[in-house]
Order: C-alpha cells, then sequence, then structure tokens
C-alpha cells in the first residue's frame, strides 16, 4: 500500500524519451469504483501550480508502467492530454464525482 504524499513526493518520468515531467500534483480519482484514473503533472512553467501558463500533464494509469522507491515511470503516447491550467479533467457532464460541480464541497 502507498499513501498519496509518498505518491506525490515522486518524479514522474516518461520511459519514452527520459524527460522528467515533474512531481504528482493531482489524483483523478473515481469514487464510485474506488480507482485512481489518472495522475496529473503540472506544467514545467508553473510555480506552487498558482503562477505560469504552462498545461498540465494527465496519464492515465493504463500509462504508468512502474511505481519505484523514488520515480514513477510512465509511457507517454499521443493520446496523453494535456490540459489548460484551471481546467478539470475527465469532466463528465451531469456527473457527481467532484469535478462537474453537482457534489459540491470541491
Amino acid at each position: 500500500m502507498i499513501k498519496v504524499s509518498e505518491l506525490q513526493s515522486k518524479d514522474v518520468v516518461n520511459i519514452s524519451d527520459g524527460k522528467r515531467l515533474g512531481m504528482i500534483g493531482d489524483l483523478d480519482i473515481d469514487l464510485e469504483n474506488g480507482m485512481i484514473r489518472a495522475i496529473v503533472v503540472p506544467g514545467s512553467g508553473r510555480f506552487f501550480g498558482m503562477f505560469g501558463a504552462s498545461q498540465d500533464y494527465v496519464i492515465p494509469w493504463s500509462q504508468i508502467v512502474k511505481i519505484g522507491a523514488d520515480v514513477v515511470l510512465v509511457e507517454l503516447t499521443s493520446s496523453t492530454t494535456h490540459v489548460p491550467p484551471n481546467s478539470t479533467p475527465f469532466r463528465n457532464s451531469g456527473s457527481s464525482d467532484g469535478y462537474g460541480g453537482n457534489s459540491g464541497g470541491y
């Protein structure tokens, strides 16, 4: 078992080109099924997630190759999503998963 805080302290590296993408900033969680759908890595131009106009990497769980002691290895493909700042990844209209604004508290 791994804690979210431990996961967020790991570097994310793309094995396709060896590029360090950054550290995990957020998780996209399917609350209904209790599963992580994706990890979100803030874009490189951001400072504490607040300043800058770079885009986040939204990396589906299926693209995680290995979670090691210090690093998360991912294999990015052309389907990896770059999400503009302040947007909501995987938003499903009409859902109540916290992303659509229907459940409140988020």
